[in-house]
């Protein structure tokens, strides 16, 4: 039998980027002869990211559509058609036997091409309120792998399979490393520990509101690991202090930094709450409002309404901040019912289940 070929599409953020790789990871374990290519948009990190991670990548001429009127929006329909062209070229090349995407404005064209040709197609649909590419595509494609409850209100009933979104391995072993990671990072033992998570770029608010509370945390007897990403760490190094703050652009041992943490304090994209979920530690979720239908709140709200985080909307953060940290962090009892609650919603299995689901469709041409 000649060896499986698998196109991957996606990116525009770490969030859909990392997915694709686990998951083309997972396809490379079992059918270690298959051919890979990733497909993403050419002026975004996923042209970095993939080939870092061993694969080859093509990129479109692609964006969104920008919410508001601008001069980037008459580009579009040019950008489209140009994208759709060179999906078609890829596909007829490639001649894959499956697709898959999991979000990013590049998926959108080469989905359409490729479950136009009745190529099998699978997307991989992160959040609790799909993008509006995924959203198109669902009508399309064969199969459709989400991360939460209740996603049959966008996508048909029959095509969805409740997965969970793939996440790292090394962080299936967070509990049990607790000591390595305090020592990892030169921190007290008996003392509470508060990660703070901006997102690799860094959270403007976030770090605003750290700034702001320093202080504050002294008084509550909190040492504190503070990534408060590339783009500020300029401003805020100055507040290093080995005893009480650790600043850092970038975390490369997240495993460990999630190990060391007592309570975390977290941005709400689809991977940090399935990352966070599967730590099981007590987390305050402190969602951008600024992106796409607001789907960080709605990821957050989809956790706290289960009673397994906390959520403190931006706009909140002055009026309830400290009052909601110092209910968690001096309340064990609230901290452990947080985490027997988060770690309830994990899916552990997730880059099997939705590589299961490939195999399924590459079965159904057979």
């Amino acid at each position: 039998m000649k060896p499986y070929k698998f196109i991957l599409s996606g990116g525009g953020t770490g969030g859909h980027i990392y997915p694709a790789v686990a998951i083309a990871d997972e396809l490379k374990s079992r059918y270690p002869d298959a051919e890979f290519l990733f497909v993403g948009a050419s002026d975004r990190m996923e042209m970095d990211k993939v080939p870092q991670a061993g694969y080859k990548i093509e990129g479109l001429w692609i964006s969104g559509i920008q919410r508001k009127l601008t001069l980037k929006n008459l580009a579009f329909p040019f950008k489209l058609i140009s994208s759709l062209l060179k999906s078609r070229k890829i596909i007829n090349a490639f001649k894959p036997d499956a697709v898959i995407g999991t979000g990013g404005f590049a998926s959108g064209p080469l989905l359409q091409v490729a479950s136009s040709k009745g190529i099998p197609c699978l997307i991989q649909e992160q959040n609790s309120f799909p993008g509006i590419t995924n959203k198109l595509l669902g009508k399309k494609v064969n199969s459709i792998c989400v991360a939460y409850d209740g996603l049959e209100r966008f996508f048909p009933k029959e095509k969805v399979k409740l997965t969970g979104n793939p996440i790292r391995k090394d962080l299936l072993e967070v509990k049990n490393k607790q000591l390595e990671g305090k020592d990892a990072f030169a921190l007290k033992h008996n003392k509470k520990t508060l990660l703070v998570l901006g997102g690799s770029l860094g959270a403007r608010r976030i770090n605003q509101l750290i700034e702001a509370n320093i202080e504050y945390f002294e008084t509550q007897d909190v040492q504190m690991i503070w990534q408060c990403g590339k783009l500020y760490y300029d401003q805020y190094k100055q507040y290093n202090d080995l005893n009480k703050v650790q600043v850092h652009a970038f975390l490369n041992n997240m495993d460990l930094a999630y190990a060391a943490a007592d309570v975390i304090i977290s941005r709400a994209g689809a991977i940090s709450v399935s990352e966070l979920c599967i730590v099981g530690k007590p987390v305050i979720f402190i969602p951008s409002p600024n992106v796409a239908e607001d789907h960080q709140t709605k990821n957050a709200k989809s956790v706290a309404d289960k009673n397994a985080a906390i959520l403190i909307r931006e706009k909140d953060l002055d009026a309830d901040f400290q009052n909601e940290f110092s209910t968690l962090i001096l309340n064990e009892d609230k901290q452990k019912e947080l985490s027997k609650n988060i770690k309830a919603l994990a899916l552990v299995n997730a880059t099997n289940d939705i590589v299961d689901e490939v195999e399924k469709l590459l079965k159904s041409l057979s």
